[in-house]
């Protein structure tokens, strides 16, 4: 998640264009392992039980390396020895930037210092970050969120940033910004979650995100938003709020859902208090609703 931050960040200072970012951020990805393929490689899990523990993860809000070991398939000291090795392939975002000629050292310096500094970040919070540790993140980004958003729509976006890395792509930006007028998507996906806390959520994008997000959900060779593509998208967001229900249930919040809904060219009008979440990814952007 900081690559996507401090990638923004770079790009409205005029310090890299986009292409470059791209180029920069397909190359880090390229040099990150998943765990999965580090256990098959290490001889620690078979191709079975990874997929197991990926099927585990749609309805768990859990790591990979923790219910890998819960299950029994790694110990601890297998799960650090994959962890460090997964560190080791991941470059950060500026020396990626630098191997592949978009920013001098100088300029990369310069940028992370000034970054720092406009964001008020501490030494600490700007280390964990600048190393992906995923877990303290999170946390960072609930001491900001629930500044925003408060805490259930902080505890709502957190889990959606998790799952968009988990399920569809490892580099989201998000964007929180309050909605004050009608919104109109070619394509809006949405699903009803009711009980003691009602809310209305919806995925709304243009036509190309939609394809492309479901193809990178379904990790299918999907081109046209047709019936697949449709059920794909409608299964991220049924998938993503059935976990954010049995999270709310084990603190003591019992809710339901409705069936998610797919409509074309949908006009939501006159929200009253709602948030627009816009998630960036590398292939487009969509629009996360929340009523």
């Amino acid at each position: 998640m900081f690559s996507q931050y401090f990638g923004n960040y770079l790009l409205n200072r005029g310090l890299i264009r986009p292409d470059q970012l791209t180029d920069a951020l397909e190359y880090q990805r390229s040099m990150r392992l998943k765990l999965g393929v580090i256990a098959v490689n290490a001889g620690y899990m078979t191709p079975a039980q990874v997929e197991e523990i990926h099927n585990m993860q749609k309805k768990v809000d859990k790591r990979f390396g923790e219910l890998a070991v819960e299950k029994g398939y790694i110990t601890e000291q297998q799960l650090e020895e994959m962890l460090a090795t997964q560190k080791q392939g991941h470059l950060m975002l500026g020396q990626a930037l630098v191997d592949r000629g978009h920013l001098t050292i100088e300029q990369l310096q310069e940028a992370l210092e000034n970054y720092k500094k406009e964001y008020g970040m501490s030494s600490r919070q700007f280390n964990v970050v600048g190393k992906d540790d995923s877990l303290q993140i999170e946390q960072i980004f609930r001491d900001h969120g629930e500044a925003l958003l408060g805490k259930l729509y902080s505890d709502y976006v957190t889990l959606l940033i998790k799952n968009l890395i988990r399920f569809v792509d490892d580099n989201p930006i998000v964007e929180i910004n309050q909605f004050r007028s009608d919104i109109t998507a070619q394509w809006f996906v949405s699903q009803e979650i009711y009980g003691k806390i009602n809310m209305f959520t919806a995925i709304a994008c243009d036509r190309d995100v939609f394809v492309k997000f479901a193809a990178k959900f379904a990790q299918e060779d999907i081109t046209e938003p047709d019936e697949l593509a449709q059920a794909s998208v409608g299964e991220f967001l049924n998938l993503h709020n059935g976990i954010f229900l049995v999270n709310m249930s084990n603190n003591g919040v019992e809710l339901e859902m409705n069936p998610q809904q797919v409509e074309q060219n949908r006009t939501l009008a006159n929200p009253g208090k709602a948030y627009v979440v816009t998630c960036h990814m590398t292939w487009g952007r969509f629009d996360m609703i929340l009523v």
